[in-house]
């Protein structure tokens, strides 16, 4: 059995949830359009991945997906996010996960950010200082355990710029704060491999499976001196050009056009 907790139901997260004392879980952001959550089988799946990547069992995944339909519904969102987030239940004290059951299943719906600005202007990119802390086993999982993302976030604000390109601890580019990195040169686009550390996100995954030519690579920092173009991409915001990458300006043009062949 799962414990699914949405907006038509009245339950309230346990102080004991695995999810809310140790991170022990994992979620997925979902565009809703027009009713419909957008790659909703690409998110399942992922959601299905990390589960088996986490030993996290649940036991009906069409449970879920009814559910996510039954809560667009019930809040009647036309265009929003919803947030799916799996814990793996609520238990005694301690890191040990034997004997916890059953998982739990919250989702919630909030409004749609604007990135109109964004997608017609472009983002300030800076190289961030913090570097991602290399863990295989969880590089690629958007689990619960957000701290290094909080921590971008408030450097990007004090530096005032819109986002920040991140890398891992032996200095292989990997992604912004919350969204997966795209870069052109010489003619062919190029996305980090994220076997090391990284969300390996849906709107990435969709785009690598419909364009095989996109390459996934192990880049240092030297490797974007000649890079012309960039592209940020997650499932909420799609497509968003990069205007300038520490203060040195990039293609507009190319990069926008890129998100509107491949996004459209």
């Amino acid at each position: 059995m799962t414990n699914i907790i949405s907006p038509n139901t009245s339950s309230d997260i346990s102080p004991d949830d695995r999810c809310f004392l140790y991170g022990d879980g994992f979620f997925s952001t979902v565009r809703v359009t027009g009713g419909v959550p957008e790659l909703w089988p690409l998110h399942l799946a992922r959601l299905q991945h990390t589960a088996a990547q986490l030993a996290i069992d649940i036991a009906d995944w069409n449970l879920i997906s009814n559910a996510v339909i039954d809560a667009i519904a019930t809040a009647q969102a036309n265009n929003a996010v919803l947030k799916i987030q799996l814990s793996r239940g609520s238990g005694q004290r301690g890191y040990s996960p034997a004997g916890i059951a059953p998982a739990s299943v919250y989702i919630s719906i909030s409004n749609l950010p604007d990135y109109s600005r964004w997608q017609q202007q472009g983002v300030t990119l800076a190289l961030a200082e913090l570097q991602l802390a290399v863990q295989p086993l969880l590089a690629g999982l958007k689990h619960c355990n957000r701290l290094e993302q909080v921590l971008l976030k408030q450097q990007a604000i004090s530096r005032g710029v819109d986002d920040l390109l991140v890398c891992d601890q032996q200095g292989y580019v990997t992604e912004a704060i919350a969204a997966n990195l795209f870069l052109h040169r010489a003619g062919r686009w190029y996305t980090p491999e994220l076997s090391r550390a990284g969300v390996a996100g849906v709107m990435r995954s969709h785009l690598l499976s419909r364009h095989p030519d996109i390459e996934q690579v192990n880049w240092r920092l030297s490797e974007l001196k000649n890079v012309d173009a960039m592209v940020l991409t997650n499932a909420l915001m799609g497509g968003v050009p990069v205007q300038s990458y520490n203060n040195q300006p990039l293609d507009l043009v190319l990069a926008k056009t890129w998100c509107s062949e491949l996004l459209c």
